[in-house]
């Protein structure tokens, strides 16, 4: 077990701290991929030999350390491998590390919903329960000729093979400081996609601003929905042009949203990233002489100016003043 997925519980509108928490676990190893909002894979081979423990004493160190220093407490799964360590931190609860080993994989892996797996999505789970397949044990069972003529040869060949406890995936060092996020979480799990739209905008808005207010565009916006079974599914997309316009954000988190073809969905949480962060000044914008995109530029102007001058609050979702 050398790989953990750290999940911090981070208060709500407590983003800062998490760059700072990710140089927490880089003081024990340099392999640390973010899993933003609020996560990170690490791992810990180097550190392991370095300090003469193993990754679950090693993540207790990390747990208090991050206590002491941030107060800020996390949920920690450890594995051989990132899917591993993913899936055992989903069923892990704070103050105890769930570790998974290589021999206890399959069984562990074995009662849980397909869409417990990391990669699986909303219409490949449903393709898979349509035929009966619905826990990793039965997809771990069933012939590999049948995964890959119900979701294509090289999809049915990883799906079967992590169903199996195979892991070959790696963790990948990021620079989470060239991204800014934005998330909604809701009182309670919520069916409404109504509501889910409201939330995009909501966090649409607030990525714009803040964006203009740091004079960043962004280049590609990631989407992250969180269920109420803990599973989530993340989707991204390059945008046609950096950009720090909220209505640019919002109708590309509404296109990433309706892709993903959710239906009564209970939804936790919604997440967006701006991701691939420039300079204002060094982007190009196309000109479109378009009235309405000219009125909607000015008025975010003057919204920009309302937060600046009487905070976040004095501006609802959409430019209007509250």
């Amino acid at each position: 077990m050398t790989i953990l997925c750290v999940r911090f519980q981070l208060p709500s509108a407590h983003e800062t701290a998490f760059p700072e928490l990710l140089g927490l676990l880089e003081e024990f190893t340099p392999v640390v991929e973010a899993l933003p909002p609020d996560g990170a894979l690490a791992d810990l081979r180097g550190a392991e030999r370095y300090f003469g423990r193993g990754a679950v004493e090693l993540a207790s160190v990390i747990r208090v350390r991050a206590l002491a220093l941030h107060g800020v407490d996390c949920v920690i799964g450890a594995g051989p491998g990132p899917m591993l360590a993913r899936v055992a931190q989903r069923a892990a609860r704070p103050g105890v590390t769930c570790a998974v080993s290589a021999d206890e994989a399959r069984d562990f892996l074995a009662g849980k919903p397909v869409a417990a797996l990391p990669g699986v999505g909303v219409a490949t789970a449903r393709t898979l329960c349509e035929y009966g397949l619905d826990t990793l044990g039965r997809v771990a069972a069933a012939p590999l000729s049948t995964l890959q003529r119900l979701v294509g040869a090289k999809a049915g060949r990883e799906l079967h093979e992590k169903a199996n406890g195979v892991d070959r995936g790696r963790v990948v060092p990021n620079a989470v400081s060239r991204s800014l996020a934005a998330e909604r979480r809701f009182p309670r799990d919520e069916l409404d996609p109504v509501r889910h739209r409201r939330a995009l905008l909501s966090a649409g808005e607030e990525l714009g601003a803040r964006l203009r207010a740091v004079e960043k565009v962004c280049r590609t916006l990631t989407l992250t929905v969180r269920y109420a079974d803990r599973s989530s599914t993340t989707r991204g997309r390059t945008l046609g042009e950096p950009t720090a316009h909220s209505a640019d954000l919002t109708r590309t988190a509404y296109s990433l949203y309706e892709a993903l073809g959710l239906q009564r969905a209970r939804v936790r949480a919604i997440a967006l990233r701006a991701e691939g962060l420039g300079p204002a000044d060094r982007a190009s914008h196309q000109l479109t002489f378009d009235p309405a995109d000219e009125k909607a530029r000015r008025i975010e102007e003057v919204a920009d100016r309302a937060r600046a001058k009487f905070g976040p609050r004095a501006v609802m979702p959409g430019g209007l003043a509250a």
